[in-house]
């Protein structure tokens, strides 16, 4: 049908703070903030006894063998590269300290910029009254996309010296990551225009597109995201049941074994290459697609390159969980790091470490014993050939625990527990979740299988 006529309304480095303190820093005075907003998920559980030379040691470890990655496919984990962009959306859609790494951190003080709810707020911010220069001036009912060299509305929208102008700069950090954003951005304002088509009344566009986005997002966690993530028997357990061990009370707050280890598992799928459309060849995750810049024509991506799309050729796939990072990872550029005083933190792998060691995080075996759950061994966590004589940091246990437990496709024991309880539990104690509002609502937006959606159907409804 053709739409009707409307009126329409007007309305230094980027990802790290310099302090795990209440002094936010850069572009966070106007967000909102809770003190508390991290604690311990098992506060019953020691710390484990850890010190930063051996932390350096083993995150050099991570990166042994780093020629061998994606060489020949014998890497290749079963699912899609672009889950472990799912995964860094969503992590920055609840969690946001800007933290810096220290050897000790007060947990009481760590201050999380996120309002701890699965709400796509990295996307919406206050909204267009809130945050109007997100919103298109002609259309405030839509989000404003960049456009490119080749005017194609595919770019974030950016200052004059490429700086975007997003909620959250992180979401920017690299390539892939700002085209998710885009990507998000385009489902709002495509379902805008299918409202319209449905003569939706106008002064309710912009909430129940909202409404409808975050929703069929959440829908995608649960139904798409989780089950490979951690397993059909442990998400539908925790889907009838609910948490075990995350139980928040009035204020839901983020475990620092989710914020600081488990949910940091998806620096172990990131690929050496990464293929981002058809016409160009695979190239280094970094430095080629670092981010903070705008973004060609040439380098829009192709999401049938990283999910499986209906009628097209399989996605590239991710890393498997191995305990091993990539090399871009091991040597990451000074514009996601920013200057660092210790040489080490170039590495991902040495900076996901020491943020566990700083809060005191409980080992892997530890919590794996708490939950029911068998350990792993010393060998196979391989650390007693190094010369260490404690138990397992809890990020590189659970890295290690998936390669055990499930060749390196999905979560183990006690990674799967930690990263579907939160997420489960986030939307359980979100009073505007589906889960918590209307548990029995299904997708209601066009898709292959009626009742349901997916990362396919969602690109699917943008063509």
């Amino acid at each position: 049908m053709t739409p009707k006529s409307i009126t329409r309304s007007p309305v230094p480095h980027h990802c790290l703070g310099p302090s795990r303190a209440p002094a936010l820093g850069h572009g966070a005075e106007s967000v909102p903030t809770s003190t508390g907003a991290y604690r311990r998920m098992f506060p019953e559980l020691p710390r484990l006894p850890s010190d930063e030379a051996f932390l350096h040691k083993l995150a050099t470890s991570c990166g042994a063998e780093v020629s061998r990655f994606s060489a020949n496919g014998k890497d290749d984990a079963s699912g899609a590269a672009g889950w472990a962009f799912v995964g860094q959306f969503i992590a920055h859609d609840v969690t946001a300290d800007r933290s810096a790494l220290v050897d000790r951190a007060d947990i009481e003080t760590l201050q999380n910029v996120r309002r701890q709810k699965l709400n796509l707020e990295c996307l919406y911010g206050s909204g267009p009254t809130g945050d109007p220069y997100l919103y298109d001036v002609n259309d405030s009912a839509k989000l404003l996309i960049g456009l490119n060299d080749a005017g194609q509305a595919e770019d974030l929208q950016r200052n004059a010296q490429g700086i975007a102008i997003i909620v959250d700069p992180r979401n920017d950090s690299h390539l892939l990551v700002a085209q998710m954003q885009v990507l998000f951005s385009k489902f709002h304002n495509r379902i805008v225009d299918w409202l319209r088509e449905k003569d939706t009344a106008e002064r309710t566009i912009f909430t129940e597109a909202r409404r409808l986005v975050v929703w069929h997002y959440q829908w995608i966690i649960l139904r798409e995201f989780l089950p490979d993530l951690i397993g059909d028997r442990l998400i539908d357990a925790l889907l009838a049941g609910g948490a075990r061990y995350y139980r928040p009370a009035a204020d839901s707050f983020i475990p620092l074994e989710f914020a600081d280890a488990a949910f940091r598992y998806g620096h172990g799928q990131l690929r050496e290459t990464y293929r981002v459309n058809p016409r160009d060849p695979p190239v280094p995750f970094f430095p080629d697609l670092v981010g903070f810049r705008a973004v060609p024509a040439s380098r829009v991506v192709d999401w049938a390159e990283f999910f499986d799309l209906p009628g097209r050729l399989p996605a590239q796939r991710a890393k498997k969980l191995d305990g091993r990072l990539c090399s871009s990872m091991m040597h990451l550029p000074r514009a996601i790091t920013g200057d660092v005083e210790v040489e080490a933190f170039h590495s991902l792998a040495a900076r996901d470490l020491q943020r566990g060691h700083a809060v005191g995080l409980p080992s892997g075996e530890a919590i794996a014993r708490h939950i029911g759950a068998t350990p792993l061994t010393r060998e196979q966590t391989a650390l007693g050939a190094m010369g260490w004589d404690q138990e397992t940091p809890l990020w590189y246990y659970v890295l290690k625990e998936a390669e055990v437990q499930s060749n390196g496709d999905r979560l183990g024991e006690v990674g799967g527990r930690i990263v579907g309880e939160v997420l489960v539990g986030l939307l359980d104690h979100d009073p505007s979740s589906f889960r918590a509002s209307r548990p029995d609502w299904r997708p209601e937006l066009p898709s292959r299988v009626a009742g349901t959606f997916t990362m396919a159907d969602l690109v699917g409804f943008l063509i």
